[in-house]
């Protein structure tokens, strides 16, 4: 048994607490292992201390610098992971429960960290394009810039993942330029002062990026001010009760909340208990109610079915469930734990009483519930519940109470319309499952589900190979709902990490954007290279530099011979007559046959600091090259990425090269960027 302890803030650069307040106590048996502090932080201090140090020191540093700074802490934390797993045991869950937490959370800075390093420019303005002419002739443009908000980012987490959930919003404020002030719910906040102190270790964060509150946030949000973000998890009812904070009203400060929702699965009429999504469907509803003891604000809380099947779904669940072994997690053996606090196993209590009313009780674990290992009966367990509500459209409580925990409700429908629209009954969620062995379901299912949900997984026997399941939210894709789940991204990629930058519509010349953005803009000034931008070194290539090509007449040889070589017989490039009655009047080049050769024009073929080249994008084939025309391509370096060294690989950057292809007549004929790695000095050419 641990010696209960003080938990401390970190803040202004310093560990703050010594006197013991709220008792927090394990979830397995009921000892006091931690207290939350009884000092009052002074957040005067802490929000000045985040405001001056913290964001001046990020703001000395640019995206791709953030992106490896996330990737060696998650590198770092990895290496450490064995002690925050030894602390989240005291949170009732499981090896794979705490999983999700740690590994979890460390896998989505290593998310970011790649997102940031592939996506986002070795500065602090991400432009994103394309840019629009706003002149006839190209001499006034605009487009949007996304710049660090030159503020705070507040984060609330919620109690069932501290590790995961301070992660996910920190990892995209930290690459977004943004100092954070993390606040843990008090149940499970001795988790993640753990983790917050192993970060502080690592000497990796710049001072004043992060800062630690435990327990209350006093007038925290009264000194809240424009520039600054609240991301929030947790209930809806206290989501609503932060975001009408006359502060953040009368300022109009960002308020973004992953609020708990009535998550559902549905499964679909065509699936019949001979199939294998028969059994997909039971398996993840099982799964939802029992992985962290029910407490993931994913979990499938109304499980919709056909009515002629809800007998079949019921008896096949209970069976399931009735197998899952509940207890203390170091027991051989378990495979459910506790819920996170007393507090909580009371909470949801409650609330399934509430869902008990007018309907049937189809698995009731609490008789005879006897949790294996020591002072399990002093934990906070819950038994897996299962309900069927045989009316759903006339019972309000299956759609607008949730009990946070181990409990699901079956309800049935009579038709595939009923179905889906007892989906929307829950006013907004994080996300449901439809499982259907048919393609069609899945289509008509699509614009309702997506109206309501903020992320959907289509689940047959297919996708079952491979699938994460419907309580996985990933980083890359977008987590958070409409309505009733607070309409918040929390994860979603670039999404979320252009949710703490600020944009703003720029107007000027091609020039001035160009010095705007760090991107060349079409038509702007160029630097014409005195040698080949192909035989310059990472560091000697400018935003800017370009070459003009010489020039190459096509003929019909030129055509006849690609044809020969792709196999590409179209007939606008070989039959004269069909081509003369075509739009263009006459045969012309192949596409690719433009793009090849312009590769020949700007191409510098002797080895060199060109490494490779590794993608083209936005491609557009604009004026047709015909028999005769003459065409020119002008190569400018468009855009820079200092890519950090990698094991096993030159130390190279990339260089994005604008290329536009023009006829004799000065027309555009096809027009692209092509991606490069460019050796830096220093490495073999």
């Amino acid at each position: 048994m641990t010696t209960p302890h003080t938990l401390q803030s970190f803040t202004a650069g310093r560990w703050v607490g010594t006197q013991p307040k709220q008792a927090l106590r394990s979830a397995i048996n009921g000892h006091v292992i931690a207290h939350t502090h009884e000092e009052t932080l002074n957040f005067e201090e802490m929000v000045a201390y985040a405001r001056s140090t913290g964001l001046q020191t990020l703001l000395k540093t640019h995206f791709q610098d953030r992106a490896r700074t996330l990737k060696a802490l998650a590198a770092y934390l990895m290496e450490r992971k064995e002690e925050l797993y030894a602390v989240s045991s005291y949170t009732g869950g499981t090896r794979s429960d705490n999983w999700i937490d740690v590994e979890g959370g460390i896998g989505t800075l290593f998310a970011y960290a790649s997102i940031g390093g592939k996506d986002l420019p070795s500065s602090n303005v991400l432009h994103e394009g394309p840019p629009m002419r706003l002149g006839a002739n190209n001499h006034f443009i605009g487009s949007h810039v996304l710049v660090p908000r030159r503020g705070i980012a507040l984060h609330i987490n919620a109690f069932n993942f501290p590790i995961w959930g301070m992660l996910e919003k920190f990892a995209p404020s930290y690459l977004a330029g943004m100092p954070c002030l993390v606040k843990p719910a008090s149940a499970t906040s001795y988790v993640a002062e753990k983790a917050v102190r192993v970060m502080m270790e690592s000497g990796l964060l710049p001072a004043g990026c992060l800062q630690l509150i435990v327990g209350g946030t006093g007038d925290l949000f009264d000194r809240l001010e424009e520039p600054d973000v609240v991301t929030f998890t947790g209930s809806a009812d206290t989501a609503l009760m932060l975001k009408a904070h006359p502060n953040l009203l009368r300022r109009a400060i960002p308020f973004n909340a992953e609020a708990d929702s009535l998550n559902c699965a549905i499964l679909a009429p065509d699936v019949t208990p001979d199939d294998p999504e028969f059994d997909l469907y039971v398996k993840e509803v099982a799964r939802e109610m029992s992985a962290k003891a029910g407490q993931k604000c994913t979990a499938i809380r109304r499980a919709i079915v056909p009515r002629h099947l809800i007998d079949a779904v019921g008896e096949a669940l209970a069976a399931r469930l009735k197998k899952i072994v509940v207890g203390d997690p170091a027991v051989e053996g378990v495979r459910m734990g506790a819920l996170a606090s007393h507090a909580q196993q009371a909470d949801v209590g409650e609330k399934v009483a509430l869902l008990r009313q007018g309907n049937q009780v189809l698995l009731d674990g609490s008789q005879g519930f006897a949790p294996k290992g020591e002072g399990t009966q002093n934990g906070a367990f819950f038994a897996p519940t299962l309900l069927r509500c045989d009316r759903p459209l006339e019972h309000a409580h299956v759609h607008n109470v949730e009990a946070f925990g181990p409990v699901s409700t079956l309800m049935a429908y009579d038709d595939y319309e009923e179905g889906l629209h007892l989906a929307t009954l829950g006013r907004g969620s994080l996300v449901g499952s439809l499982v259907t062995k048919t393609p069609a379901l899945a289509a008509q299912a699509v614009p309702s589900f997506a109206a309501w949900h903020g992320r959907l997984l289509v689940l047959d026997r297919e996708a079952a190979l491979e699938s994460t399941g419907h309580g996985s939210p990933l980083p890359k894709l977008k987590h958070g709902g409409p309505g009733r789940a607070g309409g918040g991204e929390e994860l979603g990629g670039l999404r979320s990490v252009k949710h703490y930058l600020q944009r703003c519509a720029v107007q000027g010349s091609p020039t001035m954007m160009t010095a705007v953005t760090g991107e060349y803009q079409r038509g702007g000034a160029v630097t014409e290279s005195e040698i080949h931008p192909f035989r310059r070194h990472f560091e000697d290539v400018e935003v800017g530099m370009s070459l003009l090509t010489h020039r190459r007449t096509v003929g019909e040889a030129d055509i006849v011979a690609f044809g020969g070589l792709s196999g590409d017989y179209f007939y606008m490039h070989f039959d004269e007559v069909a081509a003369k009655e075509s739009a263009f009047g006459k045969r012309i080049a192949h596409g690719y046959f433009v793009l090849s050769a312009a590769a020949g024009l700007f191409v510098s073929p002797a080895p060199g600091p060109v490494l490779a080249n590794y993608g083209l994008e936005n491609l557009r084939f604009i004026t047709p090259v015909a028999i005769g025309d003459t065409i020119q391509a002008r190569l400018t370096a468009k855009r820079k990425i200092d890519r950090p060294p990698r094991e096993g690989q030159p130390n190279a950057g990339v260089v994005g090269w604008d290329v536009a292809v023009t006829n004799q007549r000065g027309e555009l004929c096809a027009s692209y960027e092509i991606l490069t790695l460019v050796a830096k000095k220093g490495e073999p050419s």
